[in-house]
């Protein structure tokens, strides 16, 4: 059963992760997509519109030398709208009286204009694109404005031509033929969030509030996003700014739709795999009662504990097939391995990380262990003179091989069954078993030596003080040893360093 369980949990584990890298996958494609497609529209867009700017600025070049020619002003507007089919054209003094309009069925010559653009043109004297708003003939549209200045710099108004939203227009048959399908769509937004185009016509010239992904194309930004439309549907956005009008586009494919085919396919495969599924389960049933009947028995007497007696009783196992062979062959191993682990951890417990002496721990239980056993020793206090110095002059890690340093000397000059351990920043302990203060004193003395003599790296020699207690000599306490020992390391500082001194027994 837990095999079968194992198994239908792992295959089931892989569909589902199957299916969310897939998911994952799809839906990058599909930001990826729409992202490519709305810059693909919002270039076209943007072509347009200066292709547009320049008709304008043309006209206007010819329109300046005779200024107050009306027939002039009148012909160059009908060829603007032969010409380009691409929108109405008007020519506006800088009185605001409209002076030639195409077609000439608009019935608005002579006539002042008064229009949220008129005086945004009039104030700012360069070429332009308004914000969308409702002529006075009830139509939604943008207007494209290139300013009239002479030679002499001289104002004398604009022309600008009109692109009605709500209405066929160049602007609307240049988005309608970049349809987009596969349950997607994409609208064009103003800078002030005024839907310019949209699939839905009857959404035209709606303000759109709180839609972060409008937010952000009209802040310049050009990119993908998941977002939550105003329908509270999750939809797959790209986004790519208009940059010449300030506008957005934004082509956008709900999640459901995008995943519609995957999910498919997944239902498809769990329907097909069902059946394999099944027999693959009645085969593990069979395989996993004959393969755990003899591992459960070898399983039943092995333990991974370090104890002789389950090592033993786990050698003692006579496996009668390859596989529990191998099984105990590689229980025996972990076994093995353990202790060696084991045996290192205690290492790292018992010793100093950077210098590979005891540390305290590994101090204490040996020197513990002399005690229980009788064994007199001396405690040898070492402590490097002027040490801050070599941390403040060549640093911390230069200082840090100096420790190394005199560790390897320590250890050099001890013996066998001595004990060096690093007690604090620079002070090290040499335990000396069976030997009495003026013994110590003269491995101590050639200790000093030793070290005054070493050269260390980029700091040249440097010398150490010594102190000496023993025990119990000193006191049948260990602690007062090491006062005592202290004592003495003190003195020696004080009366000069570089010696060595033995405690006094009083």
């Amino acid at each position: 059963m837990l095999a079968i369980t194992a198994t239908a949990a792992i295959l089931f584990s892989g569909l589902y992760i199957s299916y969310q890298v897939q998911k994952e996958r799809v839906i990058e494609d599909t930001l990826k997509s729409n992202h490519v497609f709305a810059s693909k529209l919002a270039s076209a867009t943007d072509h347009f519109l200066i292709a547009a700017m320049q008709q304008l600025e043309f006209s206007a070049n010819i329109i300046v030398k005779d200024i107050n020619n009306t027939e002039l002003l009148q012909l160059e507007t009908n060829r603007l709208l032969k010409q380009t089919n691409s929108f109405n054209s008007v020519v506006i003094n800088k009185l605001g009286v409209l002076k030639a309009a195409s077609p000439a069925s608009l019935n608005i010559i002579n006539k002042r204009v008064d229009s949220p653009h008129s005086k945004q043109a009039f104030k700012l004297q360069r070429p332009l694109i308004s914000r969308p708003y409702v002529s006075l003939a009830n139509n939604l549209m943008v207007i494209i404005s290139y300013p009239l200045f002479d030679e002499a710099g001289n104002y004398y108004g604009y022309i600008g031509g009109s692109l009605y939203l709500e209405q066929q227009s160049i602007l609307n048959a240049l988005l309608k033929q970049h349809s987009y399908d596969g349950g997607a769509y994409f609208y064009v937004v103003a800078d002030d969030k005024t839907l310019l185009y949209h699939p839905v016509s009857e959404r035209i010239g709606e303000v759109v509030q709180n839609n972060p992904v409008i937010n952000r194309v009209l802040k310049g930004e050009d990119g993908h996003a998941r977002v939550i439309n105003s329908l509270g549907m999750h939809m797959l956005a790209g986004f790519s700014p208009v940059k010449l009008a300030n506008w957005g586009v934004v082509a956008q494919r709900s999640e459901v739709a995008t995943l519609a085919t995957l999910d498919t396919f997944q239902g498809l495969l769990l329907k097909r795999m069902l059946p394999i599924v099944l027999i693959t389960f009645v085969l593990i049933g069979v395989l996993a009662h004959f393969i755990a009947k003899p591992l459960r028995l070898l399983a039943d007497s092995a333990n991974l504990s370090t104890d002789q007696q389950n090592v033993a009783n786990l050698k003692s196992i006579k496996p009668w097939y390859f596989e529990s062979q191998q099984l105990k062959a590689a229980m025996l191993e972990g076994v093995n391995i353990l202790q060696s682990k084991m045996g290192q951890l205690r290492q790292d417990a018992l010793t100093d990380p950077l210098t590979g002496a005891h540390n305290r721990r590994g101090l204490y239980l040996l020197l513990d262990k002399l005690i229980q056993e009788q064994v007199p020793f001396a405690v040898l206090e070492i402590d490097i003179d002027f040490f801050k110095r070599v941390n403040d002059t060549f640093g911390h890690d230069v200082g840090d091989e100096v420790l190394k340093t005199l560790t390897c000397v320590i250890k050099q000059v001890s013996r066998k069954d001595d004990i060096v351990a690093r007690t604090g920043g620079e002070e090290f302990l040499l335990i000396l078993p069976n030997e009495n203060s003026d013994s110590a004193f003269v491995i101590a003395e050639r200790l000093r030596n030793e070290v005054a003599n070493t050269p260390m790296a980029k700091v040249g020699c440097i010398n150490v003080s010594i102190g000496i207690a023993t025990w119990p000599q000193h006191s049948d306490d260990i602690d007062q040893v090491y006062k005592c020992a202290d004592k003495a390391l003190y003195h020696a500082k004080e009366t000069g360093r570089n010696k060595t001194v033995i405690a006094s027994l009083n």
